[in-house]
C-alpha cells in the first residue's frame, strides 16, 4: 500500500510549522535579552526643543528645592 500524499504534505506542513515557531520563540528572547540590557531605551524623553524648554520651566530651580537648601547649610 502506498502512502497517502496528504500525510507527507501534513508532516512537511507540521515540521515547517514548528521550526518558524522555534525561530520565533529564539527571535523573541534574543530581543528581550537586548532590551533588559538597554534601560535608556525605554526612558521617556520630550522629542523636540520646544518640549525640552517647556519641561525644564516646569522643573524649579535647584535653589528653591530641598537640596538646594540643604547644600547651603
Amino acid at each position: 500500500m502506498r502512502p497517502s500524499p496528504h500525510r507527507d504534505r501534513d508532516a512537511v506542513l507540521e515540521t515547517w510549522r514548528g521550526s518558524w515557531k522555534f525561530l520565533a520563540f529564539g527571535v523573541f528572547v534574543l530581543t528581550y535579552l537586548v532590551a533588559i540590557e538597554h534601560p535608556q531605551w525605554f526612558v521617556l524623553r520630550p522629542a523636540t526643543g520646544t518640549a525640552i524648554a517647556l519641561a525644564s520651566a516646569a522643573n524649579p530651580p535647584l535653589a528653591q528645592t530641598d537640596r538646594g537648601v540643604q547644600a547651603k547649610r
